[in-house]
């Protein structure tokens, strides 16, 4: 069936959600060491309006014109954060050459922090609602990332990469403990069958256990249309051992919020070929748990518009179920 719901859009445009120190607010140690990279201070400094931490990052332009953008926290209290630069460098310096990724410049430690430096792309975020032709130019786009990553290359297995299964489990799955009692249950609709919900969820690290390489965090937000409409897939810190199908149902939320028909995208996409019947129902089913149940976990010391977001892409994703599933 056909899943075209009433058109929903963010609370907050995907490209506005971040709050981030600016460039004057890095330590003096580690500004010095990023231009000393540039050979000179920077002539501009652009600060990135999307995500939702509060890590530096912005695109910077050298005087000769160059421009890198540049992710940067702190050792000592942003640790976490650091961890996901370095781990995001290793792996994009190991993805298939000729794929649509930053690739990084350069890094460094100095005055306590830790910054990366990758090639800085010339693109925006898609607008939503998303424009069916630039959506089926990033669905085309991730088709050739998948592809590239089916028959994952040596040098990233030997980074000893998650997998999905156990991400599922150990994160992702949140109905069968709501269900339980050991979780709060987040604010649902009347309609909503928390025992389907945590059946069909519970399908999901059994069917996570195939397939090659997946982003593991495909939103709109992670993606970046330059000027001649070519998508470029970024954030890379999620890349898991699992179905590429997994990444398409994250991505299509926001088509299934757009009002185009989601169902048929994902059904025609190369990275659906071969996924069990019910991939999207029970994919769906734990995103929505994922997404609800953070929401409802309280204020956020990242964005203050994460819990927001959170809720709104549980509720798209829990509609889009529901539909299908013919709840309401």
């Amino acid at each position: 069936m056909a899943a075209v719901p009433r058109i929903s859009v963010p609370p907050v445009p995907y490209d506005a959600t971040a709050v981030r120190s600016g460039w004057a607010a890095l330590p003096a140690g580690l500004r010095g060491g990023i231009a000393a990279r540039l050979g000179a201070p920077p002539v501009a400094v652009r600060v990135a309006g999307g995500g939702f931490t509060r890590g530096f990052a912005a695109v910077l332009t050298a005087p000769d014109g160059d421009r890198i953008f540049v992710k940067a926290a702190a050792l000592d209290g942003q640790r976490h954060l650091a961890d996901w630069y370095f781990h995001e460098a290793r792996i994009l310096a190991r993805l298939p050459a000729g794929l649509p990724v930053p690739r990084p410049r350069w890094a460094l430690t100095e005055a306590g922090w830790y910054a990366v430096a990758l090639t800085a792309v010339d693109g925006r975020t898609p607008a939503l609602p998303w424009d069916p032709a630039e959506l089926d130019a990033v669905l085309a786009g991730y088709a050739e990332v998948a592809a590239a990553l089916a028959d994952p290359p040596a040098e990233l297995v030997a980074l000893g990469l998650p997998r999905l299964t156990d991400l599922a489990r150990d994160d992702i799955l949140w109905w069968g403990e709501v269900a339980a009692g050991r979780e709060p249950t987040p604010e649902l609709p009347a309609w909503a069958p928390l025992p389907e919900l945590a059946a069909l969820e519970s399908r999901l690290p059994r069917y996570a256990d195939t397939g090659g390489l997946a982003h593991g965090d495909l939103r709109v937000d992670n993606v970046l249309l330059d000027a001649d409409g070519r998508p470029w897939f970024c954030d890379w810190t999620w890349l898991c051992h699992g179905p590429a199908w997994f990444d398409l149902v994250s991505l299509l939320i926001t088509g299934y919020a757009s009002g185009l028909d989601a169902d048929a995208a994902f059904a025609g996409h190369p990275a659906a070929a071969g996924a069990p019947a019910d991939a999207l129902d029970v994919t769906l089913a734990a995103l929505s748990g994922y997404l609800l149940t953070g929401a409802a976990a309280g204020a956020s010391t990242a964005s203050p518009h994460l819990r927001a977001h959170q809720r709104w892409s549980g509720e798209q994703a829990l509609g889009w179920l529901a539909t299908r599933q013919s709840w309401t």
